[in-house]
């Protein structure tokens, strides 16, 4: 593992006094498993789906009876929001930064695409209309204190917990696709079984996994190939991928249970329910000929199973804790890295429906980037609560951090990190003490996408986001401003932007100065120079620039559409 240079520097202030006692208080620390589901919806749970619309389970389609359970005996916080892709997510969760501050403004794509291997895309996969923005860039790796990254090391949630044994398994996606220096060993993980990839097949993965490095293809810079994508880890006897990731996991478990003298955090990212859709036979069998198919726009079978492979998964791992003795003593986090990918918004993708939320993955409405979040610490947290406040991924590093025992003070002050630990509001649900002091929420997303817009039906555009209290501003870079009141409007129905003259400045205001302190500028998106007013499709929007407008002095609500 290499030297981490610039967190030795940060050893007086961080670590010093927390690894000071640590042996004693090794036993008193918590164990501390977090599962992230992938591409994973909000209504795709049942008690969710049951907390929203007060619908039976038994009338639904998808069956989660472990996940429910895991409601049941925890908190499960219903206004819970991750990013609108899965790579800017894990960056937020793994330093507790905003993932804009970092860089990642997108998911990773393969480094193999249409474009470099001389491919004339597929119909669909680009976007031919005029586009008013030219995509801005993205990072594609988290900073881990390597010659190229000038200096920048961010300490990682492993990082954070000097003392701990921290095991990662699953899809890393923060390494660039196998860049040697940014992989899970190189931030403070002992890999077990990873692919550092968006996506995986679920049958015949172990070669791909254990391929040595992805394939060079003529115009890729040879700085990015790296010597190693994954590894698929010991040989489980299971077929699927789902499976066996469980069974790695739950062998972790097992050989931890019997090591009382250093608490573990085993960071298990799934990679279900991400596509391609490919359940076990007997799942995919079972649910095409469930009679509740179709309910809430669910009609996928092999998304259905693969659901219930997942959930199967968080039940075999809440027995494990259970056999081992260690649940009182385990914090267990569930979440979903963005919302479900709507069948609704995307072009011929079949998967799921987030109905009533509006949208879905790559969207900044609430079916993209609203997730289920469940905390379940038997002993020590009361089960069968929601809270309501809204929290979101970069919470998580400090609430890791904070169940650990560590002091969050200097991650606040000298890290500077964004979130906050969220903890406290398991006890005090509605935050009227106020311990719980992250109101205001930011999102940034500089491309234009194929994806269908959940309020228009066309392309969608650079779009950056504001959420403070109960009101969240969306900024589409066309020209659009849409202000919805979460509280009363969950459908987003209702655009206040027009209405509230006063409140919408006001938030554009404030994202637009947080994009200017925080936003690099190759991370914003570019006027187009070639941009043909006169070929724009959207005849009801032409385009308007409003960020230039706002710093002009003009009247933004009244030139937005």
């Amino acid at each position: 593992m290499k030297p981490r240079l610039s967190i030795l520097l940060w050893l007086p202030v961080l670590f010093i006094g927390m690894l000071s006692g640590c042996e004693q208080q090794a036993a008193e620390r918590p164990n501390i498993i977090f599962i992230l589901a992938d591409d994973f919806g909000y209504m795709d749970i049942q008690a969710y789906a049951e907390h929203t619309l007060g619908t039976e389970k038994s009338k639904m389609y998808y069956e989660t009876p472990h996940l429910d359970r895991l409601v049941s005996e925890g908190v499960a916080f219903s206004r819970a929001y991750a990013t609108q892709l899965c790579s800017p997510t894990r960056a937020s969760i793994m330093t507790g930064k905003y993932a804009g501050r970092l860089g990642f403004t997108t998911a990773l794509p393969p480094r193999q695409t249409y474009y470099n291997q001389g491919i004339e895309p597929p119909e669909g996969q680009y976007i031919p209309i005029e586009q008013a923005w030219i995509n801005g860039s993205s990072n594609a790796a988290v900073p881990a204190g390597t010659e190229v990254d000038g200096g920048r090391d961010e300490i990682s949630m492993a990082e954070a917990l000097p003392g701990y044994h921290s095991a990662f398994i699953g899809k890393w996606h923060l390494g660039g696709v196998g860049t040697p220096g940014y992989q899970p060993e190189d931030q403070g993980f002992h890999p077990i079984a990873w692919f550092d990839a968006g996506g995986s097949i679920y049958f015949n993965w172990r070669q791909h996994w254990n391929q040595g490095a992805m394939p060079n293809y003529p115009g890729q810079h040879n700085t990015l190939i790296g010597s190693a994508v994954g590894n698929a880890g010991e040989e489980t006897g299971e077929e699927y991928l789902t499976d066996d990731l469980t069974v790695q996991a739950l062998r972790y478990i097992d050989e931890r249970a019997g090591i009382e003298d250093q608490p573990f955090f085993l960071y298990f990212c799934h990679f279900a329910v991400h596509g391609p859709w490919q359940a076990k036979t007997e799942d995919s069998t079972y649910f095409a000929g469930k009679p509740t198919i179709g309910w809430n726009g669910h009609d996928n079978a092999s998304y259905a199973g693969m659901t219930l492979a997942l959930d199967n998964s968080i039940g075999l791992i809440l027995d494990k804790l259970e056999e081992t003795g260690l649940e009182e003593n385990t914090l267990v986090i569930f979440m979903s890295d963005n919302g479900g990918l709507d069948s609704k918004i995307t072009r011929g993708g079949v998967a799921t429906d987030n109905s009533p939320l509006r949208g879905g993955k790559a969207c900044l409405s609430e079916g993209g980037i609203r997730v289920p979040l469940i905390l379940r610490w038997k002993g020590h947290i009361d089960g069968g609560k929601w809270c309501d406040v809204p929290v979101g991924c970069t919470d998580l590093f400090a609430t890791v951090v904070d169940a650990a025992g560590y002091d969050l003070q200097p991650y606040y002050d000298e890290i500077k990190i964004d979130g906050r630990s969220i903890l406290p509001l398991t006890d005090d649900l509605t935050n009227s003490k106020g311990a719980f002091d992250h109101d205001t929420r930011y999102w940034h997303y500089p491309f234009n996408v194929s994806m269908i817009s959940p309020f228009d039906g066309q392309y969608l555009t650079p779009r950056s986001a504001i959420m403070e209290g109960k009101y969240k501003l969306i900024f589409d870079w066309h020209g659009r401003l849409k202000l919805f009141d979460l509280e009363n409007d969950l459908e987003e129905n209702h655009n206040l932007a027009a209405e509230m003259p006063e409140l919408t400045p006001e938030l554009f205001g404030k994202l637009a100065n947080w994009l200017e302190e925080n936003i690099d500028e190759q991370y914003w998106p570019v006027l187009n120079p070639d941009y043909d007013a006169s070929k724009e499709i959207r005849e009801d929007a032409p385009f308007v620039d409003l960020y230039k407008a706002y710093k002009e002095g003009e009247n933004i609500v009244e030139l937005a559409h």
